[in-house]
C-alpha cells in the first residue's frame, strides 16, 4: 500500500512540473520574454547588458522601444520614430513628423553633451535605404536615442513588422538599476 501511495505522490509531482513547463513555454513564446541589450545605440536610456522584458501583446506605437529580428541570429532594440504613413524629416536636431515638429524628451540629456554639430543629423525618408516619402505600410521607422552610434531605419531601411518580437520598457537587471522606461 505505502508503494503505491509513493507512486502517486511521484505521479503528481511529475504531473505539477510538466504543466509549470508548459506555461512557461506558453508565457515565453506568446506573451513575455526576456532581452539582453547588446550595444550602446540606446544610451542613455539602456546600457548595454542590461536586461528587458519583452512585452508581445498589441501593437508598437510612436515612441515605443521594440525589439526585432535584424537576421536569424541578432536582435536589435530601437525606438519607434515612424509608423505606416508617416513622413518622418530630421531638420536642425528637430523631429518632424508629418510636417509637426516632435519633442524628444528622452534625447535631452544626449543633446547638452553634444558640443559638435547636431546629435541627429538632417535627413529624409527618402535619403535612406526607404528611398519614398512615407513609411511603407506594415514597416516602422526606428532610431537608436544614441543617433551617432546606432545602426537602424537610416542604414537598414523600414522594418517589417512580422520582424518585431514586442515592445519593451522594463529593466530588471542589474537590480539596482531596475526602472520602467517612459516614452
Amino acid at each position: 500500500m505505502e508503494n503505491t501511495k509513493g507512486k502517486d505522490v511521484l505521479w503528481e509531482w511529475i504531473k505539477a512540473l510538466f504543466i509549470a513547463i508548459i506555461i512557461a513555454l506558453i508565457i515565453r513564446t506568446f506573451l513575455f520574454t526576456p532581452v539582453v541589450v547588446q550595444g550602446y545605440s540606446m544610451e542613455p536610456t539602456l546600457q548595454d547588458k542590461e536586461r528587458m522584458i519583452v512585452t508581445k501583446i498589441g501593437e508598437p506605437e510612436r515612441f515605443d522601444i521594440v525589439v526585432f529580428h535584424k537576421s536569424e541570429s541578432e536582435d536589435y532594440i530601437k525606438r519607434v520614430i515612424g509608423l505606416p504613413g508617416d513622413r518622418i524629416e530630421y531638420k536642425d536636431d528637430t523631429l518632424y513628423i508629418n510636417g509637426t515638429p516632435y519633442d524628444e524628451p528622452y534625447l535631452d540629456e544626449l543633446k547638452r553633451k553634444v558640443e559638435d554639430g547636431p546629435l541627429t543629423g538632417s535627413f529624409t525618408l527618402r535619403e535612406t535605404p526607404i528611398g519614398d516619402d512615407v513609411v511603407p505600410e506594415g514597416h516602422l521607422f526606428v532610431m537608436g536615442d544614441n543617433r551617432r552610434d546606432s545602426t537602424d531605419s537610416r542604414h537598414l531601411g523600414a522594418i517589417p513588422m512580422e520582424k518585431v518580437i514586442g515592445t519593451t520598457n522594463i529593466v530588471y537587471y542589474p537590480l539596482k538599476e531596475i526602472k520602467i522606461i517612459s516614452k
